[in-house]
């Protein structure tokens, strides 16, 4: 006799479980405490098994019926219905381990330690920003051109052309890391570069060898920051990078040897670089000694003595002096690096950075 609502509904628990028959091999197990699980009752290969449906009443007897007949087809069909749930069960769990957002962040762990804080914590805010809420769950071997294409035109909209042709490659990077280890078949990224926007590429202004004469004597003329000052004058000497000199510290300087060692935690390629200092370089070192040399940085901030000046003090500068949109601090490099290529020095020592 089949079960009904009501009789479920008023299933009263006793001093040891019972079962409630519907047929076909489906019953309730009432337990001692009132709780009510649905179970089919089957035999497989001469044995006898049970299976599982859920609890009533987030299990209805309809939906418990439904599971019931499934079963009785995968029994048809010669499959047990039992090891069916299993492999289901395994290929929801890999779906999930293998997902854009899961591989994402075990490919960003597995880089972590070559690049700075800064860095790391920038991928994988754009990540948690701009993909994880639209491909994040998805399975990534089942992501398809025009899904990965979508995500990263709502960057294109928004006019993050940089920025999006930066994910696009970090995406290009996870999907490799998937198909090296075995969980998808192909990288989408790349062949979306011919279908987004591409970057209008920006130079920083720069002076030329005529023009620095004149700032030359505008530089030695400014009356601001000691500080400030000498990191402008050494950074246009060396060609550095700002975050190069913002993070030199007194222990990199070597007087004796006249080098500069750059240790590789604040270089962009993560290696370490050595700058030989000229006579003016060294100078320039020396005095600031006096003004600094009892803190670790040499270039230290005005209102935190333990952090360097900011990013912006050097185009600081460069602005008071009247040259706000003719030169930034970094556009000494393109300068430094014109002059060298004129005067016919070797490319491979101009680019090249010299490794310890």
């Amino acid at each position: 006799m089949k079960l009904t609502v009501r009789q479920i509904d008023t299933a009263k628990p006793k001093e040891k479980p019972y079962k409630l028959s519907d047929g076909g091999g489906l019953y309730l197990e009432v337990t001692t405490n009132g709780s009510r699980y649905w179970r089919l009752k089957y035999r497989y290969a001469g044995k006898e098994k049970r299976l599982a449906f859920g609890v009533y009443p987030e299990v209805s007897l309809a939906q418990a019926r439904e599971k019931r007949d499934a079963a009785k087809k995968l029994l048809s069909a010669g499959s047990d219905p039992g090891e069916v749930k299993k492999a289901e069960k395994i290929a929801q769990k890999l779906n999930y381990e293998n997902t854009f957002e899961a591989i994402a962040r075990e490919w960003h762990q597995l880089r972590a330690d070559r690049w700075s804080l800064r860095y790391r914590d920038e991928i994988i805010d754009t990540f948690e920003k701009d993909i994880f809420p639209y491909i994040g769950k998805r399975p990534i071997a089942e992501i398809k051109p025009m899904e990965l294409l979508e995500t990263l035109r709502r960057m294109e909209k928004r006019g993050a052309l940089e920025k999006m042709r930066k994910v696009r490659q970090r995406c290009g990077e996870v999907f490799r890391h998937a198909i090296v280890t075995g969980r998808a078949e192909y990288n989408p990224a790349p062949d979306l570069a011919t279908a987004l926007a591409t970057p209008k590429k920006t130079h920083f202004p720069f002076l030329t060898a005529e023009e620095l004469p004149h700032f030359l004597r505008d530089l030695a003329g400014y009356t601001g920051s000691v500080i400030t000052k000498t990191a402008t004058q050494i950074i246009m000497l060396t060609g550095v990078r700002t975050q190069e000199l913002r993070f030199a510290r007194w222990e990199d300087i070597n007087f004796e040897k006249r080098l500069w060692e750059i240790p590789a935690e604040v270089m962009k390629m993560k290696r370490p670089h050595i700058v030989p200092m000229s006579d003016q370089v060294v100078e320039l070192f020396e005095s600031l000694k006096p003004i600094t040399g009892l803190y670790p940085l040499v270039f230290v901030g005005r209102n935190d003595r333990m952090k360097p000046i900011s990013k912006e003090s050097v185009n600081q500068v460069i602005e008071l002096l009247g040259y706000k949109g003719r030169l930034t601090g970094h556009g000494f490099r393109h300068t430094m690096s014109t002059i060298l290529h004129e005067e016919g020095f070797n490319s491979a020592w101009i680019e090249s950075p010299r490794i310890i």
